[in-house]
C-alpha cells in the first residue's frame, strides 16, 4: 500500500537541530534577535535536506493487514507534517515517483518515457544525441548491459570526436530503444 503526499513549504517542515539554532541568529535593526527553529532557505546544507513530497509505503506485518500498518505509518507522518492541497492524497496500489512507478511488486519504468525514447528519430547532431542519451541514461537501470550498448554513442560526444554517424552507432541506438519496452520490474529493497 502506497501514498504520495505533497508538503507545504518543504524547508519549513524540517526542524533545526537544537545545537544549530544559535548558529542561525540574526540581529535586526530594532535590536531583536531572530533564531530559526525550522530550516530556512539559503543555508549551505539546505539542498541536501530539502524535501517536497513524502512517499509512504506499508506492508502487512505482525499479523496486521497492509491497511492497518499503513494507517499507523500515516498517523506518524501527520503528527509532524503539514500537507499541500495540490497533491492527491488517496491511497493507491502504485504511485509515480521520480519518473517511475512504485508498487508492492517493485519499481517499473514509466511507459511514457519508453514511448518517448522509442519514437525519437535517428539523431543528426551531437546536440540531439546528448538530449536523447540524457533521457535514455535516466532509464539505464532497466536495460541489461546499458553501458556497453551506449558506449559507441557516448564516444561520439567526446571532446575531440568527429560527428560521423556509422552503422555501429545506429545499431547501438536501435538496441537501446529495443531493450526498454521489455524492461523488468525491479525489486524493492527490504
Amino acid at each position: 500500500m502506497s501514498l504520495a503526499l505533497g508538503l507545504v513549504d518543504g524547508y519549513y517542515q524540517i526542524l533545526m537541530r537544537e545545537s544549530d539554532i544559535p548558529l542561525t541568529a540574526v540581529s535586526t535593526p530594532s535590536w531583536m534577535l531572530w533564531e530559526w527553529l525550522v530550516m530556512p532557505q539559503g543555508l549551505s546544507n539546505d539542498p541536501y535536506t530539502y524535501f517536497d513530497d513524502i512517499f509512504v509505503h506499508s506492508r502487512a506485518e505482525g499479523g496486521k493487514t497492509a491497511m492497518e500498518v499503513h494507517l499507523k505509518h500515516l498517523r506518524r507522518v501527520f503528527e509532524v507534517m503539514r500537507l499541500t492541497s495540490s497533491m492527491p492524497t488517496s491511497t493507491t496500489e502504485e504511485i509515480k515517483v521520480f519518473g517511475c512507478f512504485v508498487s508492492r511488486v517493485g519499481v517499473r519504468v514509466d511507459p511514457g518515457k519508453v514511448k518517448a525514447i522509442a519514437a525519437w528519430p535517428t539523431t543528426r547532431s551531437q546536440k540531439d544525441l546528448r538530449k536523447w542519451l540524457g533521457l535514455a541514461n535516466y532509464l539505464h537501470k532497466y536495460s541489461t548491459g546499458y553501458a556497453e550498448l551506449a558506449r559507441p554513442l557516448s564516444d561520439l560526444l567526446k571532446k575531440d570526436a568527429d560527428w560521423v554517424w556509422e552503422q555501429q552507432h545506429q545499431d547501438a541506438f536501435d538496441s537501446i530503444k529495443a531493450s526498454l519496452p521489455h524492461a523488468p520490474v525491479l525489486a524493492l529493497l527490504d
